[in-house]
């Protein structure tokens, strides 16, 4: 292997783009050398960000996969569905993997990337960024040290934020399961992952959840509103316009996220964000669309040894993804705000703050999970270059566990019943 790292890049929309970065900041480490997108506008711009010579550029990852390896791992930022079939394939050609999550849209898919990458000797790290936080990290590290003593229960929210639902999940990408997944895998998964994290690999013993989609829904569409809110009388009156989430904060200078992905074939700009909004996608009334996913759901799961946990993502938040966590334990309690933690003592009745430094360029930390990104991306290059994959924090076989939870907190909610465990073969009935 190169003293650096090469990787090619699957998918060079947001996501992939964002990890790709991690080279042009740390070059002696890393070397993007080739990428595969349909859209000619983001292959191209990936490809003149970092020089990608034309016989390395791909419309087709498949074109990638017939070719003799030539780069040391994959980043595989494909939509949702389209997961599993690259993964599978570089895999077997000897790639490392860096997977988006979720892993795959059905528990089969996901084991069968597992097994492969296993088999195949590869290293996989799937993209739970929140592992790589610093200060997320430290919650971890509290329990295992002992700061709460044996853990009794946790409770998680995940505030998906009211604009980032309606641009995610009501007009974009992952608006409609059977186009991407559903809600609690495409969103979710990350908080599922991290509560198996912090029970330290208990088997769960039943699981339930509720949830729906409430508010944007066509009998909640006000009078006198439009299809699209370009041409909406009542647009003014709407916290969920299209105008005020994309063409407004074009105006004062804004072409990042969520407006950079509007404008899938150009630089966002007022024309193109007016004519994307005209035509495209994330112009729509909330209320018009083919949006089926929950925008509110619960999970409740009890953990051997009698921990239980209550989970919550709800889309009607004014913070943007800034989840709270509290961790109750027989000798303390944690809480995590986003920003700090704080442990109170029962025993002395102390309570100690925790916070953490990151060395995550501001690029990095603008990218939409704080720092963590570039974190995660350092962790799979250092694994790669050392062929350490103790480097790695959300490796196969605990990803799969914690992806288990999710489809069956998805079965209990589809079913509206409680699914009880049989252990240790990870069985299941419900009543």
């Amino acid at each position: 292997m190169s003293t650096f790292v090469k990787v090619i890049v699957i998918g060079a929309g947001n996501r992939g783009k964002n990890y790709a970065e991690f080279a042009t900041i740390n070059p002696v480490r890393m070397q993007v050398v080739g990428v595969a997108d349909p859209r000619t506008f983001a292959q191209k711009n990936l490809q003149k960000r970092h020089q990608i010579p034309d016989e390395n550029t791909f419309s087709d990852w498949r074109q990638v996969a017939d070719r003799e390896k030539f780069a040391d791992a994959v980043f595989i930022c494909t939509p949702d569905r389209l997961h599993r079939d690259p993964a599978v394939a570089l895999a077997k050609k000897g790639y490392h993997i860096l997977l988006e999550k979720p892993m795959a849209v059905t528990e089969e898919e996901c084991t069968e990337i597992v097994e492969t990458c296993i088999t195949s000797g590869v290293m996989l790290m799937v993209c739970h960024v929140l592992r790589y936080d610093p200060l997320i990290s430290k919650i971890k590290e509290l329990i295992d040290h002992g700061a709460v003593g044996d853990v009794m229960h946790i409770q998680h929210l995940e505030p998906v934020g009211f604009y980032h639902f309606a641009h995610s999940f009501v007009r974009g990408n992952w608006r409609n399961e059977a186009q991407s997944s559903f809600a609690l895998l495409a969103k979710s998964c990350h908080d599922l992952d991290l509560i198996h994290h912090w029970t330290g690999g208990r088997r769960c013993i039943k699981i339930s959840s509720f949830g729906s989609l409430n508010h944007f829904r066509k009998e909640n569409k006000p009078v006198g509103a439009a299809d699209r809110c370009l041409d909406c009388l009542v647009e003014k009156t709407c916290p969920y316009s299209a105008c005020k989430i994309y063409l407004d904060r074009v105006k004062q200078g804004h072409v990042g996220w969520p407006v950079s992905v509007i404008c899938s074939s150009s630089v966002p700009d007022i024309e193109s964000v007016t004519e994307a909004l005209r035509n495209g996608p994330y112009g729509r009334c909330v209320y018009e669309c083919d949006n089926n996913v929950c925008s509110n759901q619960v999970v409740n799961i009890e953990f051997e040894g009698g921990l239980t946990v209550a989970f919550s993502m709800v889309a009607f938040t004014e913070e943007i993804c800034q989840r709270k966590t509290s961790i109750y334990g027989s000798k303390g309690e944690l809480t995590y705000d986003g920003n700090r933690i704080r442990v109170f003592d029962f025993l002395t009745k102390k309570t100690t703050l925790h916070s953490s430094e990151s060395s995550a360029p501001e690029s990095f930390a603008m990218a939409g999970h704080g720092n963590a990104d570039y974190h995660l991306v350092d962790a799979f290059i250092s694994a790669v270059a050392s062929a350490d994959p103790s480097l790695i924090h959300s490796g196969p076989e605990e990803t799969l566990a914690s992806h288990r939870l999710v489809f069956l907190a998805e079965r209990a909610r589809l079913e509206n019943r409680v699914v009880f465990l049989v252990l240790p073969c990870f069985t299941y009935f419900s009543m």
